[in-house]
């Protein structure tokens, strides 16, 4: 394996290639990225970035209506902390409404861009699935019996890597001070994350033989990475993907990531199915994990925001 190692891989053919399917099992236990190819949702990609740009265009006032809040968690944010250091982003998070009408979602007065981002939400749901099955594959030929996401759970992200901080200066000594990174080093804590970028670049990965390695913009490609529960099901043998983005220095950085989660009620636990030896975390449910991931992002709790590691057997 060499450095260029972060495959591009045919959502629709890879799995009977073998060859693509070597890449792929290759990049999943050295680093856990990989771009996804064919994949079937380039409209609603051009489509949620049109909206994406417009949202951030507004005057800061506008974004400001729908601050998301630790009741309210969804909606526009613009001090997120990763490893208790400020973040060098704007944000704006949603979900797919929940079939019990328990809509949490935050939206501007734009009727467009609503119904982009359902659409755009309810296809990346679908890629998700299929993109799991592929990689499925690699460890157990039968994966009938093995889990799966769900949108309800799963959420979405448009972000925003300006130059300068968003925050006016007077209220800057009142807030975690910024790091040295636009976005800090971290994993994802669910199943993946389809990551859509723009050409600007600037997103990196921490390889375990060649260290921190660059994610290379491809036009029409969707960036897969894996997270922590997709390392916990399969006991170490894929990893999740530790990754971060460097500060911009003259020009600004678009990304949308959709984050691909465990169903609810999960309890996330190595698969039986695909064990080669013991167990090496106890188990633990999803939404414990998840909400620990989330308090920390509004509030510096002096310590690491929880990580898999706690769960070691």
């Amino acid at each position: 394996m060499n450095q260029a190692n972060v495959p591009t891989i045919d959502l629709q053919k890879a799995g009977s290639d073998a060859s693509q399917m070597k890449l792929l099992d290759l990049a999943c236990r050295d680093h856990g990225f990989f771009l996804l190819k064919n994949h079937g949702m380039q409209k609603e990609i051009d489509d949620m970035w049109q909206m994406s740009k417009w949202f951030f265009d507004q005057p800061r006032e506008e974004k400001l209506k729908i601050i998301r809040t630790e009741t309210i968690p969804l909606g526009y944010y613009d001090r997120e902390l990763t490893k208790q250091k400020r973040d060098l982003k704007e944000v704006f998070d949603f979900m797919y409404p929940r079939l019990n009408g328990d809509d949490l979602n935050q939206w501007p007065e734009s009727n467009e861009f609503r119904a982009t981002m359902e659409i755009f939400f309810s296809k990346a749901s679908e890629v998700a699935e299929e993109t799991l099955k592929l990689i499925f594959l690699n460890l157990k030929s039968d994966n009938s019996q093995l889990p799966n996401g769900e949108g309800s759970t799963s959420n979405a992200r448009l972000n925003f890597y300006p130059v300068d901080d968003p925050i006016e200066e007077s209220t800057r000594d009142k807030i975690t001070n910024l790091g040295d990174m636009a976005l800090h080093h971290h994993t994802d804590p669910g199943i993946l994350t389809l990551l859509l970028q723009d050409m600007t670049g600037g997103l990196q990965t921490k390889s375990k033989e060649f260290g921190w390695i660059d994610i290379e913009p491809e036009a029409d490609t969707i960036v897969v990475n894996l997270g922590d529960a997709m390392q916990v099901w399969t006991n170490d043998e894929y990893v999740a993907a530790i990754h971060r983005v460097t500060k911009r220095t003259e020009k600004v950085r678009y990304s949308t990531p959709y984050f691909y989660n465990p169903k609810r009620d999960a309890v996330i636990q190595p698969l039986e199915q695909i064990l080669d030896e013991d167990p090496k975390y106890t188990p633990f449910t999803w939404k414990e994990y998840i909400q620990g991931r989330v308090d920390d992002n509004y509030t510096d709790l002096g310590e690491e925001d929880i990580q898999i590691s706690k769960f070691r057997a």
